[in-house]
């Protein structure tokens, strides 16, 4: 899987209520008359409850709130597959395959029924060039460097809205796009990751276009992903195969960060994490790595969106005794708040149940905070606009 502007914010912890009373006094003379007690008008008032989406977090079950967190894959040739998943609650739901039905609206508006409130966020990569899932019905879009050798920002984004435009037309409500990383190899294939996925090795380039991307998915309705923090082009290999490490922290603080930085001065939602380890900073893959997403990505870099893991399924991970399950908490436990895997489609089921059982075990064991868990729905329901106060 190929995978500062304000960002979304983190929800609120929910206030405490602090309730105190005074006794009326009592003189002890003899013939002082009792103080009189106070009137209802006077009497000291509660401070009234307010209501937050964390609050209401607190009443979810844990199997509840690992569901939120787990993206589901599916073949958009059969999309209702995966309804017993959304209807368990999952967060969100990824759409593979390289030709889109013409019913998918109607498939998708029958399984975003099925969520019974809280709708999955509708995955897809269209990222233009070699990686499209749905040109078909919302038009084809050229790679990243194509776009970058032959078009301004301006009409990178204008294009991209028209794009955009149509997949929220067909259900579509985020796009796993735009490819920040800074690459100018042959790729993609089973060595290089990016290749015509990156729009410039120069990061002055790979941001303005990248943005300019961003922006066009926003302004046709759908939420986009930039990725893969914190840099994988010119990576030592292609991490869906196996394991592999991306330019020295020194290097990418240097060039491959830029991007990213400046996306996230210009809003940027989501951030995808690489599944790369990051020599000097980080000996895990960065998709498992607190270093990465939280001390240098939430601490030092202020980034408040949704984070959110390349595919956990990813040979990078498989390769070192990662399952599905081990990478899912592990991910979660380092700051991850959305996670990715992919599994054939006669085991999604069996993956995705085994899933949430390891991180209500987790919980359960004390090896994952039920906080941090909380907190990362709390972010997917931020990034949702859900607002479960409002009934």
């Amino acid at each position: 899987m190929r995978r500062k502007a304000p960002g979304l914010v983190a929800v609120a912890a929910a206030t405490s209520i602090l309730a105190s009373c005074s006794l009326p006094g009592v003189s002890t003379s003899p013939t002082a008359e009792p103080t009189p007690s106070a009137s209802p008008s006077t009497s000291p008032t509660a401070t009234p409850v307010v209501c937050t989406n964390q609050s209401m977090l607190a009443a979810w079950s844990l199997t509840r709130l690992a569901e939120q967190t787990l993206v589901i894959p599916v073949a958009e040739t059969d999309v209702a597959a995966v309804t017993s998943e959304v209807a368990a609650g999952a967060g969100g739901v990824i759409l593979f395959g390289t030709s889109a039905p013409s019913t998918l609206p109607t498939s998708l508006r029958t399984l975003a029924a099925a969520s019974g409130g809280i709708a999955p966020f509708v995955m897809t990569d269209e990222e233009g060039g070699v990686v499209q899932r749905m040109a078909n019905l919302a038009g084809s879009l050229p790679s990243a460097r194509q776009m970058a050798a032959t078009m301004t920002p301006a009409q990178i984004r204008q294009l991209v809205t028209t794009v955009a435009l149509r997949m929220h037309a067909a259900g579509v409500t985020m796009d796993l796009a735009p490819v920040l990383d800074l690459d100018n190899g042959q790729g993609p294939n089973n060595r290089d990751p990016d290749g015509t996925r990156s729009f410039s090795l120069n990061p002055t380039t790979a941001a303005a276009d990248g943005i300019a991307f961003m922006q066009g998915l926003e302004a046709g309705g759908i939420v986009p992903v930039v990725k893969h923090f914190p840099g994988l082009g010119q990576a030592s290999g292609n991490t869906d195969v196996a394991p592999a490490s991306t330019q020295p922290w020194s290097s990418l603080q240097r060039a491959g960060l830029l991007p990213f930085e400046n996306a996230f001065a210009s809003g940027a939602p989501v951030v995808m994490i690489a599944n790369a380890t990051v020599p000097g900073l980080s000996t895990l893959p960065a998709s498992i790595s607190p270093v990465v997403m939280t001390t240098v990505l939430r601490d030092q870099l202020g980034f408040r969106g949704l984070v959110m893991t390349d595919s956990l399924s990813a040979g990078a991970l498989a390769h070192i005794g990662y399952s599905v399950p081990k990478a899912v908490v592990a991910a979660i436990s380092a700051g991850a708040d959305m996670v990715l895997y992919t599994a054939a489609a006669a085991q999604v089921a069996s993956v995705t149940s085994a899933t949430v059982a390891a991180l209500v075990a987790a919980v359960n064991a004390g090896t994952l905070t039920r906080d941090r868990l909380a907190a990362a729905v709390a972010n997917i329901l931020v990034a949702k606009n859900v607002h479960l106060c409002a009934g």
